[in-house]
């Protein structure tokens, strides 16, 4: 979707048009689902708050003043719902649940790790790293985790990222270079305790 037809559907769903807008839900679903899902592990939280997400883009459309371009808008508002959603969730110590999953370059998210080529005891280390990395993610503080999110899961620029969450490219590689040195620490505690509990 060039950017001028874009712009001529954006201004449309701010006319009230739901064909118009239902075009800029089914461009950006797959983007807004799967940064939920990479924040919370389970499709059930990923699909609620990408609901969430679109309510809010529905509501606030008249509030896209086109200075930054729509793709980083909403994915600012993905980001910001997330982030609101994982604070409550450790208020109220709720768990979320971890899946063995990955995300293929089409975007498409599949439950289990199947690689015809491992053998059965290479593809269940490969599920056990998964699992083991997500669990230590889930660990980190809400804006180190989704920063991890962003740049080491998502492959977004530094520029990018410093739209999406508004801050200077300065704070995104402190903040990258904090989440990468924390989610180390993690790692090692975590292996230390599993090995500890095998002596």
């Amino acid at each position: 979707m060039a950017y001028d037809i874009e712009k001529n559907i954006i201004k449309k769903a701010k006319k009230g048009d739901s064909a118009a807008f239902e075009k800029l839900i089914i461009k950006y679903e797959k983007k807004v689902y799967n940064i939920a899902y990479q924040m919370f592990g389970n499709e059930h939280d990923a699909y609620d708050i990408s609901q969430d997400v679109f309510i809010k883009v529905y509501t606030s459309l008249d509030n896209f003043n086109y200075k930054s371009s729509f793709s980083t808008w909403i994915h600012r508002i993905a980001v910001n719902k997330c982030i609101d959603e994982y604070r409550k969730r450790k208020k109220t110590n709720k768990n979320e649940s971890i899946d063995d999953s990955f995300e293929q370059e089409d975007g498409i998210i599949q439950k289990q790790f199947v690689d015809k080529g491992l053998t059965p005891e290479e593809t269940a280390l490969k599920n056990e790293t998964i699992s083991f990395v997500r669990e230590s993610i889930n660990e980190l503080k809400e804006e180190h985790k989704i920063i991890i999110i962003l740049r080491d899961i998502k492959g977004y620029s530094y520029d990018e990222i410093a739209d999406i969450l508004d801050v200077s490219i300065g704070t995104v590689k402190s903040r990258i270079s904090r989440a990468r040195l924390n989610l180390k620490k993690i790692t090692i505690q975590k292996k230390e305790q599993n090995n500890s509990a095998y002596v």
